[in-house]
């Protein structure tokens, strides 16, 4: 992920920490300090435990609890994570990484078509986990208000525990709401996804999650609250790329890369004047071609290509000077959607099709959507 730095390895998986994290724990904090003595009598009353107020409202203590428990709240979220990853990892799923982020966790996994049968276990898992946290710091809290002799001290982890205890319920409770993509969203199209085909129950699912975006947008508006908003960004956001994704995959499912490319590919050698490129270009109404040296295939030269050159340097240079070496190919077997998939990975609009280090063809985005349009009939 972008503006994010591996911090360690856990089972294998890459944890990583996105920058926006360090920006939230001290917003957290700033939020759990400034409340700190109205949190105390709720939890106070909540769990029907007496917390002494002697040390946690003094100097700096509210925003050293503060961070403390926005600390603890977000170990809460990584674990919740590393149960999806480790239960997706048992089923034979790549984890490519964990990344902690402003809203909590996210877990990047291999694209594959999700198994209804896989995908319920694994959604449950991280609510489970939240849930089962959440007992255990209530259990804590008991445990530190019945063991700490002196009340000002136990008035502090209660504190902790409770709020921690609290947090984590919340969050399970959150996340079995069914608002695709969160975890009770998939719970949903897991459990559908057993009555009719998988494309249908996303679609489902998903535009249940648009309406809980949009209550949550409407709430967050009202409240002034701006992490509800966020939240209801990215769920509709979400929502809507997940049921695409699994739309094309449903649609391309038996289409390979040979079956829908061009067989008469247009090529440029790499001595080809800029210039020229440019004009074949508009001639061809194509925006890319393979270089290609004394029979290989040695670079595409793009629009994006010649973009990156000043229109006065163009004129003395070649394809060559300008061109991507680093050629990104298929073979005729391969699926339509891998095609799709690195696409939008490396934002290009063309692949060219290899067979035994020959060029074979080319697919371009627009053939795949000609054909996506054609498969929806």
């Amino acid at each position: 992920m972008v503006a994010s730095i591996q911090i360690g390895k856990i089972a294998g998986i890459p944890v990583r920490l996105h920058f926006t994290f360090l920006l939230v724990i001290p917003l957290f904090a700033w939020i759990i300090g400034s409340q700190i003595v109205l949190t105390t009598e709720l939890l106070a009353m909540l769990f029907g435990v007496p917390i002494d107020l002697t040390l946690i409202p003094e100097g700096w203590m509210p925003y050293i609890l503060g961070t403390i428990v926005a600390l603890g709240l977000f170990v809460g979220v990584f674990i919740h994570e590393m149960a999806h990853s480790l239960l997706a990892k048992s089923k034979g799923i790549k984890i490519n990484s964990i990344t902690l982020l402003i809203l909590g966790g996210v877990s990047s996994m291999e694209e594959t078509i999700p198994d209804p049968r896989v995908e319920l276990p694994m959604a449950l898992a991280g609510p489970l986990t939240s849930l089962a946290l959440g007992i255990i710091s209530v259990a804590l809290l008991f445990v530190s208000d019945a063991l700490i002799s002196d009340p000002a001290i136990a008035g502090v982890m209660v504190f902790i525990w409770g709020y921690l205890g609290l947090l984590n319920v919340m969050l399970f409770g959150f996340n079995l709401l069914p608002a695709f993509p969160m975890d009770g969203g998939r719970v949903l199209r897991a459990w559908l996804a057993r009555r009719m085909p998988l494309y249908k129950a996303t679609r489902i699912a998903a535009d249940v999650g648009r309406v809980f975006a949009v209550l949550f947008g409407i709430v967050g508006f009202l409240l002034f609250n701006p992490i509800l908003i966020i939240i209801a960004f990215f769920i509709y956001i979400g929502a809507g790329q997940e049921s695409t994704a699994i739309k094309y995959n449903f649609l391309l499912k038996d289409v390979n890369v040979g079956d829908i490319m061009e067989r008469q590919v247009m090529t440029v050698p790499p001595t080809m004047p800029v210039r020229e490129v440019i004009d074949l270009m508009y001639s061809t109404k194509h925006l890319g071609f393979p270089v290609v040296d004394r029979g290989f295939v040695v670079g595409m030269i793009t629009l994006a290509d010649v973009h990156k050159v000043p229109p006065l340097d163009r004129e003395a240079m070649q394809a060559r000077d300008i061109m991507t070496r680093e050629v990104i190919a298929l073979a005729p077997g391969s699926p339509v959607i891998e095609g799709l998939r690195l696409m939008s990975r490396y934002n290009i609009g063309r692949i060219p099709v290899m067979e035994h280090d020959h060029l074979v063809g080319i697919i371009t985005r627009t053939d795949i959507l000609k054909v996506i349009e054609l498969k929806e009939i």
